[in-house]
């Protein structure tokens, strides 16, 4: 079937609800890696098997992540009429008391997280029903309550591998809209009032972008996903796809619209096996409703996607380098400009976003930039995704406001330190980040209040250290991680940081001198202005905000006869 007219799209929506509420128990089971990691597919095969055998009537589907990725694997089971209860760490030794508890209209109170008596999907709502009166709600449990699901709102709520549940929830009727009623200027016109920055990093407003490429000279252009998130700890574009892979695809057929673009590619490192899997089967299910392809929406407009995969080079999340990664060549950035927009992947002029900056453009569409641009802080609207990691106590994908502090994410959602530890420090931005203590916790996450600190927002990695962290060791570990990620163009960052980590090691080894620590400082600075692309621009930000912050901790490693 090819969706062509509203009732195309209506009736596909009404066939999408009916598998979410099937009118039966729904058993849901999180099947993302952090789920997997956990046993959520010898999970669902145990449920499956029995379901099968005993010839039970329950649907049985495969979810991706809502976030809580300590409790994995969570499960959903939704029974007619009721509330739906979220379940934590449930393994297969529970799957027979799952099973016979929902067909008898009932879950296991002893794996009880919360319920969720509607939700609002953003792009629809859906009202799952009461009951359950000593089950928490879904807003009263710490971790959920300090959030705002738009990014995330699907996540561990619709099966990720139907496209019909993705419709069914309102999806791609923004895309509908913007293809069937609205002018390509318009559609730009409506993600730059919303505000929408880029969200891999640089912060660059993704409308102006769009306007900038769409104005380029030339008629084959290209618009290109960024999906190599590389940062240690960081796996928010991950979970982003594997839980909701039809939310990107829908984001890049309205920019393709808007920018009249033809070709679109999603640039993903080959270390996201299930990640490219869901993508791959959610490209094969857009093109046979027609979502993808030639004379979309009966418009005319032709749009496809193809997927490269890349070797997981961290240097390749840098756009002159991710654009040569794509071309078969070394992934090695050049000199800017001219710019990706100008002359970007086989020379033609090229958009470039990540994963969750694609992700917002539904939304925005669907709802308006009024709506979205009162999300968030001025000048910094929306949420933003964050994968909160480390020696924190609950451990979990976050998504809250721009301009939320780090005390409110830390403490409010993650509990603090985890064992009952002392929270430290916070390293944002991966590698290229910096190392923010305690007492600036009151700093709002943004762009340019993390700037302000030293270290900057990168992709969403929050790596959480307590007491017993030593912070030169810490800076030892990124400058490493760096150093084996340089691609050697540039002598700085070949050759800086390489001497910045063997002075690291003189350190911690306790054979260090003062001089070392006022050489180290030097070199950082030298490699920050002299190399050629962010990531050695970036790589000191770790040694230089813990000399900054930890200035002592580097004393003490030196010995008193040095």
């Amino acid at each position: 079937m090819r969706i062509q007219t509203p009732e195309d799209l209506d009736s596909v929506r009404k066939n999408g609800l009916k598998k979410i509420q099937p009118g039966r128990p729904r058993i849901g089971i999180g099947t993302s890696s952090c789920g997997i990691a956990v046993g959520g597919i010898a999970l669902y095969d145990r449920i499956n098997e029995i379901v099968q055998n005993e010839n039970h009537d329950i649907s049985l589907v495969k979810t991706g992540c809502i976030g809580f990725c300590k409790e994995e694997p969570i499960v959903s089971v939704s029974i007619p009429g009721k509330a739906l209860v979220l379940l934590r760490k449930v393994h297969q030794e529970d799957a027979e008391k799952v099973i016979s508890l929902a067909l008898q209209g009932d879950v296991p109170s002893d794996r009880v997280l919360c319920k969720i008596s509607d939700w609002d999907h953003i792009t629809g709502n859906l009202v799952y029903g009461n009951g359950f009166d000593s089950i928490p709600e879904y807003e009263e449990i710490p971790f959920f309550a300090h959030q705002k699901k738009v990014i995330l709102r699907d996540s561990g709520l619709i099966n990720p591998e139907d496209i019909d549940e993705y419709i069914g929830i309102g999806g791609y009727f923004a895309s509908f809209k913007a293809l069937t009623s609205m002018e390509p200027d318009a559609i730009i016109d409506e993600v730059k009032r919303s505000g929408l920055r880029g969200r891999g990093g640089a912060g660059f407003p993704a409308g102006l972008k769009w306007e900038i490429t769409k104005k380029a000279p030339g008629e084959e252009k290209y618009i290109v996903c960024n999906a190599d998130e590389g940062d240690p700890g960081a796996y928010m574009n991950r979970n982003e796809m594997e839980s909701d892979p039809h939310m990107l695809l829908e984001g890049m057929l309205i920019g393709a619209f808007a920018m009249g673009v033809h070709e679109g590619l999603i640039y993903i490192r080959a270390e996201y096996p299930l990640a490219i899997e869901r993508l791959m089967l959610a490209l094969e299910q857009a093109r046979l409703y027609g979502l993808l392809g030639k004379n979309i929406f009966n418009t005319g407009f032709d749009f496809d996607i193809r997927i490269a995969t890349g070797a997981g080079a961290f240097v390749c999340g840098e756009s002159t380098a991710l654009a040569a990664s794509i071309e078969g060549k070394t992934g090695r950035p050049r000199l800017r400009p001219p710019r990706l927009t100008e002359k970007g992947v086989f020379g033609k002029p090229t958009d470039l976003n990540n994963v969750e900056t694609w992700c917002n453009v539904p939304v925005i569409i669907a709802k308006g930039a009024s709506w979205y641009s009162s999300i968030g802080a001025k000048g910094n609207t929306g949420t933003k995704v964050f994968s909160l990691v480390g020696k924190v106590d609950n451990v979990g994908m976050v998504e809250v406001p721009l301009g939320t502090s780090l005390h409110s994410i830390i403490y409010d959602i993650g509990n603090g330190g985890a064992l009952g530890r002392e929270v430290k420090a916070v390293q944002t931005g991966g590698p290229s980040g910096g190392c923010i203590p305690v007492r600036l916790f009151d700093t709002p996450v943004d762009f340019e209040n993390l700037n302000k600190v030293g270290t900057m927002m990168g992709s969403g990695g929050l790596v959480v250290m307590d007491e017993d962290t030593n912070m030169v060791d810490i800076a030892r570990y990124f400058i490493n991680f760096a150093s084996g990620e340089s691609c050697g163009k540039c002598v700085p960052c070949r050759e800086g940081l390489k001497h910045m980590l063997l002075i690291l090691n003189r350190i911690v080894a306790g054979k260090g001198t003062h001089e070392d620590i006022n050489l180290l400082k030097e070199l950082s600075e030298t490699v920050q202005k002299t190399s050629l692309c962010g990531l050695g621009q970036t790589a000191p930000n770790p040694v230089l905000t813990t000399m900054q912050y930890f200035l002592e901790e580097y004393d003490d490693l030196i010995s008193p006869e040095a």
